[in-house]
């Protein structure tokens, strides 16, 4: 998996100082590792029991459209706050300096369903876990956490006790 690493820009002191910032835009630009990113994701969960993969915005719209392609089911995005316009269910999760809000379609997933969740990178695992949350506040089953990098200093697969998580490059 080195060469997709390779692919990725680093970015030092974004967004603030002491920060590094891991920019897949120069991996999704390059067509082999674009196409290899989404082939490995859906190849961990062609087994499993799906019936819609979820994106989280932003980079998790470009990434779980395809992967949902690829396995053959439906997408459903997962959006900030005030982007949606039908009834919505909504979790207000803690940042490392503040909160954020997400929102789902109450009818975007049905109960019983099981639901990938896609998103690129796994820092803190918060932004994760409210998302898995959302799910089963609309009693869906969270059948997986698929990301292209995890950042495993940060500990976030901490906070997915319980659940699958599949993450293709480590940091």
């Amino acid at each position: 998996m080195q060469h997709l690493k390779d692919l990725i820009r680093e970015v030092l002191d974004f967004p603030k100082p002491g920060i590094n910032f891991y920019d897949i835009t120069t991996l999704l630009k390059d067509p082999g590792g674009f196409r290899e990113v989404i082939n490995c994701l859906s190849a961990h969960y062609r087994s499993t029991p799906i019936d819609v993969v979820l994106g989280i915005e932003a980079r998790g719209f470009i990434i779980a459209p395809a992967v949902a392609y690829a396995l053959g089911y439906g997408f459903v995005p997962v959006r900030k706050e005030k982007k949606l316009p039908a009834e919505r269910e909504r979790i207000e999760y803690a940042l490392e300096y503040g909160t954020d809000v997400l929102e789902i379609h109450r009818d975007a997933i049905s109960p019983g369903q099981n639901v990938l969740i896609i998103d690129d990178v796994l820092a803190t695992g918060g932004t994760a876990a409210a998302v898995a949350r959302l799910v089963e506040m609309l009693n869906g089953k969270v059948a997986g956490l698929g990301f292209i990098l995890e950042l495993d200093f940060l500990k976030g697969r901490e906070k997915l006790a319980g659940y699958d998580v599949h993450s293709l490059l480590h940091y």
